[in-house]
């Protein structure tokens, strides 16, 4: 979550949040808008922030930003599964009920059917540029938990 996910939860403004804690309102909608980051902040500003929202200076820190600081992409990639194609969304849901039985500790006999459906799938989407090469990886990652090397 990042901090304009926290703000949104306790219901506070950034400008409400700038007022309780002292805190520039300018730095405050900087590190929401992923111009700043939290890590990069005096720790006095983080002190002043931890106070103002009731919590630890350390759960300030965890506070992860909202964009890549490099590409300037958001750092939650779930975008990548908009206007998927109704095949892959289908191998998806039989993927993840297939990992949902295994997580569970039940036996699941079609689950290395379930996955090469899956993988077979996005390869092909990916190859006939369906989806981009990004989102195949994104889904492979999510939903095959495989690892690029």
């Amino acid at each position: 979550m990042d901090l304009q996910g926290y703000l949104n939860q306790r219901g506070i403004s950034k400008y409400r949040l700038a007022q309780i804690s002292g805190v520039p309102n300018t730095t405050i909608v900087d590190i929401c808008a992923g111009r700043s980051e939290i890590g990069r902040c005096a720790a006095k500003t983080v002190q002043q922030l931890a106070k103002a929202l009731d919590c630890t200076m350390e759960d300030i820190m965890e506070l992860s930003p909202a964009y890549e600081s490099d590409t300037g992409l958001p750092t939650d990639k779930s975008y990548l599964e908009c206007g998927l194609p109704d095949f892959l969304m289908e191998s998806i849901a039989q993927m993840q009920a297939a990992w949902d039985r295994l997580d569970r500790g039940e036996k699941d006999l079609r689950w290395d059917c379930d996955y090469c459906n899956l993988q077979t799938d996005i390869n092909n989407a990916e190859v006939n540029q369906v989806i981009s090469s990004e989102q195949a990886w994104y889904l492979r990652e999510k939903y095959l938990r495989m690892e690029r090397e």
